[in-house]
């Protein structure tokens, strides 16, 4: 084994982006996000409202499962998981009902008291789960699941992430079914013990979401997470960010954005910056969430306006709540940083709906960022569309580049300012609180 590199972070400015191509094992996409909680049927069934994703596979006691009630919501290539523990007096007898072999009852409720409603596991498609785990644990993962293998069709395992979060790899024993199109069953494109979800009982919702982008965790120390993540995944530095890059005068944090081979599995990495005026969101999270954790999922939209217009139709009838937009001065001068990319009616839409704009030497980002979902203020969605970067492959094939137009550097301050605000009128009650008390 290899010596490796120490992490050492040196800011924007001085970051030089390469590709070294280093994964230990071909990793294809992004496959799934399992979030843990304690009403599988109530939180499934607010996401699919809120972001258009319709419910279409369960696995619950209608199936045959009397572990965990588990349903899948779909957006295109975005699916997203929801899970909850039945009581254990159910299965003394009958674990093997589970269809996701990782699941533990005891696991799941220490998670959900601990941290809340969050995400349990970031699934990566790879070519090998047996092979992924194995390689990954030689250098230095800590397994969490050994690889299991689903009716045949499938294999799934876990290694250690971050915090309580682990990384799921899912193979096929035939790749060739794996998309969603290909076959009306979920137990060959999702994972075997899964049955479609009744049509008649779900929305005929789209709002336009089509992927996963990035998935962002937060954890005390960025240095040790993000040499463990390398070592054992072989994935490069596609972007790093400091305090000076994108804090305010009062909060920061750093930052790097960790990214397979083809640059479409991002995985962002934030740590707290100490010393300054207020609390870091990213220790307010920490302390919030009683560790390191997930703390967003950036999910791409193909049309951010017409994905917009619908979630806000929705913010206070089911929906999510989204986070303060910056002041008009903000969009009087959105025509001089991006005139020549978005047309004057959608500088108006940006406005209207909230939406933060950026870009870099390659291509634009429009952002959104809602409110934290649940009960604490820890995990929240971003909604992006990126523009520009399009390339061909050598089948001739148009895609766009991963990462196309950064990660909204020069929108952090106002993100910033906005989340300050917010936390400020919750610290507002808490001494109201206590001084009547």
């Amino acid at each position: 084994m290899g010596v490796v590199e120490e992490f050492k972070l040196v800011g924007f400015k001085n970051f030089v982006r390469s590709n070294p191509r280093s994964d230990r094992f071909p990793v294809r996409r992004f496959h799934h996000v399992e979030f843990w909680c304690t009403d599988a049927t109530n939180t499934a069934r607010r996401f699919s409202w809120g972001l258009g994703m319709p419910i279409v596979a369960k696995s619950d006691l209608s199936t045959g499962n009397q572990v965990h009630a588990s349903y899948l919501l779909r957006s295109r290539d975005l699916l997203f998981l929801f899970s909850a523990p039945y009581s254990p007096s159910l299965y003394s007898s009958s674990s093997s009902s589970a269809s996701i072999p990782t699941f533990s009852h005891s696991a799941a409720s220490s998670f959900a008291s601990k941290h809340g409603l969050g995400v349990r596991a970031v699934a990566v498609e790879v070519s090998d789960a047996d092979l992924a785990f194995r390689t990954s644990v030689a250098h230095g993962a800590v397994p969490v699941a050994v690889p299991v293998v689903l009716d045949g069709r499938a294999v799934v395992s876990e290694v250690h992430l971050y915090g309580d979060v682990v990384l799921r790899y899912v193979s096929y024993m035939n790749p060739d079914s794996s998309s969603p199109s290909s076959s009306s069953d979920p137990g060959d494109w999702f994972l075997p013990g899964f049955e479609a979800f009744d049509e008649l009982a779900s929305f005929p919702l789209d709002y336009g979401i089509a992927r996963l982008d990035h998935a962002v965790g937060n954890v005390p120390e960025l240095a040790p997470t993000v040499s463990y993540l390398k070592k054992f995944t072989g994935f490069h530095e596609f972007a790093e960010f400091t305090a000076e890059d994108v804090g305010t005068a009062d909060s920061g944090l750093n930052s790097v954005v960790l990214a397979n081979n083809d640059e479409m599995v991002l995985l962002p990495v934030n740590e707290p910056v100490h010393g300054t005026k207020r609390k870091s969101q990213i220790q307010t999270y920490l302390e919030h969430n009683e560790g390191a954790g997930l703390q967003h999922l950036a999910l791409v939209s193909e049309d951010i306006f017409k994905t917009l217009r619908e979630m806000r139709k929705r913010t206070s009838v089911g929906g999510f709540e989204f986070m303060p937009s910056p002041p008009p001065t903000y969009y009087a001068k959105l025509k001089g940083r991006a005139g020549d990319v978005l047309t004057d009616e959608q500088i108006k839409e940006c406005e209207e709906l909230g939406i933060l704009v950026d870009r870099d030497d390659q291509g634009t980002l429009l952002q959104i960022f809602t409110k934290p979902v649940g009960d604490r203020p820890t995990i929240f969605i971003e909604i992006i569309q990126r523009v520009g970067c399009m390339l061909k492959d050598d089948q001739g094939k148009t895609y766009q580049k991963g990462g196309c137009g950064g990660f909204g550097k020069g929108n952090f301050s106002e993100l910033f300012k906005s989340i300050e605000e917010y936390e400020k009128t919750l610290e507002a009650k808490v001494v109201a609180g206590a001084s009547t008390a």
